[in-house]
């Protein structure tokens, strides 16, 4: 009794009655389930109620605590002060590295428990204090125009499902009966804007694009993670609104793949049902359909009609209950109703939060990310003890282009002038200018930037945008369109100084670019001698990009998205069709293809070979003279390529350390169902004739040729 009674002191400040001990659902030596059930049949129908919205109150008579189910880990633990600020989700997928964001993923948390562990003791109960994370975000980023896309691992299902199978694994740990935190897998589905219709717009989308393009990832996250939660979008699916569809949440989630967890409703969603969607006439209707149809948790207020909806018979309290324990199920493996100390992870203490092995794994993050797309004459790296240095730029001493956005807050952050600051010799004469506005020209014409970065060795513009400009429809403050992007293109005043510093001098100029998404510079592509791309590269950006300006790194990000070269490339915004789209569907050359990135080496490829069992290998030799990484990708053309199926469509990925002059044997362990294609029904089929394999550094396109990439390796293969 005595373990319980310090229990509830723990939990709650409550008085405690001669009951305690009768509290069933405190005894550990009891299932979780048993637990549960005996906890849900000492509830009151009001409190039940109580306990299936995002913000659940004291039940102080059951000794069960508040709990506020909302919190965020997109890159770090989010919106909740102290943390490490990683760089943002879509640098993850450029780093093709899935030991690292398991790392990345354990890291965050490691330190979800020690604040949430630190916060217990002070009382605060709060949103963003607990250890259901709504993260990640695995929908497929299909339109570079969508806001936040940057939330995402790119555009391509394989690749989003290797990063986020291994950031849930991280994040929820391999404890046999505790999760360390609880994922979840979000916005399930078909969900990637426009931002300002998707309270209201209903995703047409054919079988063959629903299962081969929308809903891997989340599969895989369901059946080989085991994410403890998923996220049902604003938006309506093949008619049916997604936080109440049969279909998507009961036939598919729940009866093909099995899922066991907790579905929580995108906030406000469930309002959404008879406010804009008009698929319900009543909040009690919209509750309803919501409870029948499987989302457990509603974050905003609909569920507080339950008790209304279920006097109207829409619902009935057998299925109350079973939602309930379906919520309470999550709580329990998180271990919030056992005594302190039996959870192993009770033990992290506040140490790890922003610690300095964390601060060294999201430099590592960044440095992985950045992607080389131009390096004319082998401009980069720079000489540390170069004469003169010029900075220019905006988004050189910005600490917002660092943070993307669901970020965390640090007291450590090193902005791209910084490190390049920290990385010269100090007998380098370095000097930084704003030099222009970020998204609109100077309200003062008069220009003391050019001219003097004209006269220094090399010139670094910093340019690019920021999730002022991008991002959720509330966030992004400087957008017109609600947080998507209008067109592509680098703000116009960004591409003129960045032309009046090429016409001054021909010295060498690179330009860094921050952002999240694709930004298309055809214009300045010829014009500047080295671009890189930084994404929002977090806390320790400064620093990875400066090791990879001046060579203490060699660069080997590969992009997770296709760059177009203009909007004009692009099918209607509001087109779900997979037709035109990705590397997988896009016919026009792009400005720069998906998987490409080089590196300050170079790579060959030889003797690709595949037998019987579908084991794949192929010798990758550096022939440069850079110790470096390369990112090996594995793609296939089916016989149907470019007509029912995807032009090319990758299928494995390793990265590989690579010293000069070294030449490794990579393999990859395929199986028949690699091969497999999706038919018009959704179905998966193998078709008939030769498949072709391809292995190189990038897409195994001409373009990636034509910017400097490594010849690919191909052969054909007949799957029988």
């Amino acid at each position: 009794m005595y373990k319980f009674i310090m229990l509830a002191l723990l939990l709650v400040p409550i008085s405690i009655n001669s009951q305690t001990s009768n509290q069933k659902w405190f005894d550990t030596t009891l299932s979780h389930e048993e637990r549960i059930d005996h906890l849900i049949k000492s509830m009151t129908l009001e409190e039940k109620t109580s306990q299936l919205l995002d913000v659940c109150p004291p039940i102080e008579r059951l000794n069960i605590p508040e709990y506020n189910w909302w919190n965020e880990a997109l890159h770090g633990v989010a919106r909740n002060g102290r943390a490490t600020v990683f760089p943002q989700a879509i640098a993850f997928g450029a780093t093709f590295d899935e030991d690292l964001i398991y790392r990345v993923g354990t890291a965050i948390s490691d330190e979800a428990r020690a604040k949430y562990n630190e916060a217990i003791k002070i009382n605060n109960r709060g949103r963003y204090a607990g250890l259901t994370f709504w993260s990640p975000n695995v929908n497929i980023f299909r339109d570079a125009r969508w806001g936040r896309g940057q939330e995402t691992y790119g555009e391509d299902p394989f690749l989003t499902s290797r990063i986020g199978v291994n950031f849930v694994k991280g994040l929820q740990g391999d404890h046999p009966e505790y999760m360390k935190a609880a994922a979840c897998a979000k916005h399930y589905a078909v969900h990637s804007g426009p931002e300002e219709l998707r309270h209201e717009f209903d995703a047409i989308v054919n079988k063959k694009d629903l299962f081969e393009t929308y809903l891997p990832a989340f599969k895989a996250l369901v059946q080989e993670a085991k994410v403890e939660g998923v996220m049902g979008a604003y938006n309506r699916t093949l008619g049916e609104p997604c936080t109440g569809s049969p279909y998507l949440l009961q036939d598919i989630l729940r009866d093909q793949w099995g899922f066991k967890g907790y579905i929580v409703s995108d906030c406000g969603a469930i309002s959404d049902f008879h406010k804009f969607h008009k698929v319900t006439k009543t909040p009690e209707e919209s509750a309803a359909l919501a409870l029948i149809n499987g989302t457990t948790i509603n974050c905003g207020n609909v569920y507080k009609v339950l008790k209304s909806a279920l006097e109207q018979k829409l619902i009935t309290e057998k299925l109350i209950d079973k939602r309930l324990k379906e919520s309470f199920l999550t709580r329990f493996k998180l271990g919030m109703f056992d005594p302190i100390g039996t959870n192993p992870y009770d033990q992290i203490t506040s140490e790890v939060v922003n610690s300095e092995k964390h601060r060294a794994l999201a430099r590592e993050v960044a440095e992985k990310s950045v992607v080389l797309l131009k390096n004319k004459n082998n401009i980069l790296p720079l000489k540390k003890d170069a004469r003169t240095v010029y900075v220019l730029g905006p988004n050189a001493s910005s600490e917002e282009v660092l943070l993307g956005n669901y970020y965390g807050l640090t007291g450590s952050s090193q902005t791209i002038l910084d490190g390049i600051v920290n990385k010269v010799s100090v007998g380098t004469s370095i000097n930084y200018k704003y030099g222009i506005l970020p998204f609109r020209d100077n309200l003062n014409p008069i220009d003391w930037a050019t001219g003097d970065a004209a006269k220094s060795d090399v010139t670094i513009a910093v340019m690019g945008i920021s999730g002022l400009f991008e991002g959720e429809e509330g966030e992004a403050l400087a957008s017109t369109f609600k947080g998507d992007k209008k067109d592509l293109k680098l703000p116009e005043n960004q591409i003129n100084f960045i032309k009046k510093i090429r016409k001054k001098s021909k010295k060498p100029l690179v330009l860094v670019l921050t952002g999240g998404s694709p930004i298309a510079i055809p214009e300045l592509h010829d014009l500047v001698d080295a671009v890189v791309f930084a994404w929002y590269p977090g806390e320790e950006g400064g620093n990875a990009v400066a090791n990879i300006l001046f060579g203490d790194v060699a660069p080997s990000g590969k992009l997770p998205i296709t760059f177009p070269k203009s909007i004009d490339q692009l099918p209607a915004y509001d087109d779900y069709n997979m037709t035109g789209r990705t590397y997988k569907y896009m016919e026009k050359e792009p400005l720069y293809p998906f998987g490409f990135g080089l590196s300050y080496t170079t790579f060959t490829y030889k003797n690709l070979t595949i037998d019987r069992k579908y084991n794949v290998s192929v010798a990758v030799t550096n022939t440069g003279g850079y110790d470096a990484q390369e990112v090996v990708q594995l793609y296939i053309s089916s016989p149907l390529a470019g007509k029912e199926d995807p032009i090319y469509d990758l299928k494995a990925f390793k990265r590989v350390q690579l010293k000069s002059g070294e030449t490794k044997t990579i393999s990859f362990n395929l199986s028949k169902e690699t091969f497999n294609q999706f038919n018009q029904e959704g179905k998966e089929v193998l078709r008939k004739g030769d498949y072709t394999i391809y292995i190189g550094g990038s897409l195994p396109s001409q373009r990636s040729l034509d910017l400097g990439a490594s010849k690919p390796v191909l052969t054909t293969f007949k799957v029988k």
